[in-house]
């Protein structure tokens, strides 16, 4: 793997309740993301997706843990000095009419990340924004319009623009095509991997849907109840998942073609439990099919199964030797992080 240009150690974000109890939102994630990756995450509604990429951002404060960002640590920086490194980092939101203010013309909105860190003169910036608009696919003169004027797939360009404006080297994207029209979603996804290639840029990319993960991931992270569960390159995790959990969310995934209809397995049982409340031990125990005593008193951890894949399931390895975790004190590097 290429050096990191992201690494997330062990990060955490709880949020309390006005009764006095704890959102344990994101619980212990680790990864990280080398320069023109794409590292998709996914996962059931609520299993803390989009918090952990606003953590990251530092939309959110986190509770504890490290945001790294080219070795810099973000995670505890000030607002203030957080601003420059807020360059580096940026953001395309799931919902193109939310994330727009429509009181403000387009070119407006691409141009104010390079007012808020002053970078060139007027006509500079006038235009990056032409150039911009142009690279997304809109005409120039789309910059005297508003939001409004633009369907749900032009507004997430113009989003996307925005996103590139100060030249960032991460983009976390949440959920972007989730809300647009199934017609428009290749257009867009393709548009990412075009600008991916071409300013090597690095993605974290949020989605509940496996088909666009498989399309656009280079590896894919699994996340349940705010853990990382299992972590591998794509064509592992899609060819030879380990984690029961990554394979009932395969199981549920509809394949158009019958000839790669996947074996059924047993289907999971009930809900996802609340965060308020997590299960002791394995977070997923209560839906597993393949639970035994040991999954409710003790946490199971990311080990490595070899070709990048590692997975927390203590039934993963039956049959193989278990790995050892890497002794305290030995480098950090993509595996080591991921078996901490």
């Amino acid at each position: 793997m290429k050096a990191p240009i992201l690494v997330v150690d062990d990060l955490v974000k709880h949020f309390p309740t006005d009764d006095g109890r704890t959102v344990h939102a994101v619980d212990g994630v680790s990864l990280e993301l080398a320069a023109g990756e794409t590292l998709s995450l996914v996962g059931e509604s609520g299993c803390g997706k989009s918090t952990l990429g606003k953590t990251i951002m530092r939309l959110y404060p986190p509770t504890s843990g490290s945001i790294r960002v080219n070795g810099q640590e973000i995670g505890t920086t000030s607002r203030r000095a957080m601003r420059p490194l807020r360059r580096e980092l940026q953001m395309v939101f799931q919902d193109p009419f939310a994330s727009l203010n429509p009181r403000v013309s387009v070119g407006r909105a691409i141009e104010e990340p390079l007012i808020v860190h002053g970078i060139g003169t007027r006509a500079e910036r006038r235009e990056r924004v032409s150039w911009l608009l142009g690279r997304v696919g809109l005409p120039a003169d789309a910059a005297a319009r508003h939001p409004h004027e633009f369907s749900g797939g032009q507004r997430q360009r113009i989003g996307i623009a925005r996103a590139l404006a100060l030249n960032p080297k991460i983009i976390i994207c949440d959920e972007p095509v989730s809300a647009l029209d199934v017609s428009v979603r290749a257009q867009v996804l393709n548009l990412l991997g075009d600008l991916k290639d071409e300013f090597n840029l690095a993605y974290l990319f949020i989605s509940h849907d496996l088909s666009v993960v498989e399309y656009v991931s280079d590896r894919v992270a699994v996340m349940y109840l705010g853990r990382i569960v299992e972590i591998a390159p794509r064509e592992r995790l899609f060819g030879a998942p380990l984690h029961p959990y990554t394979k009932a969310l395969l199981d549920a995934a509809p394949i158009p073609d019958p000839t790669r209809r996947r074996g059924r397995r047993p289907r999971l049982d009930g809900e996802i439990p609340s965060p308020l409340d997590p299960p002791s031990g394995c977070r997923f125990r209560t839906r597993c099919p393949i639970r035994i005593e040991r999954c409710t008193t003790e946490t199971p951890h990311l080990l490595s199964a070899g070709s990048g894949q590692f997975v927390a399931c203590h039934r993963a390895f039956e049959g193989a030797s278990v790995p050892v975790p890497v002794p305290a004190g030995a480098p950090v590097t993509g595996d080591a992080l991921a078996m901490r």
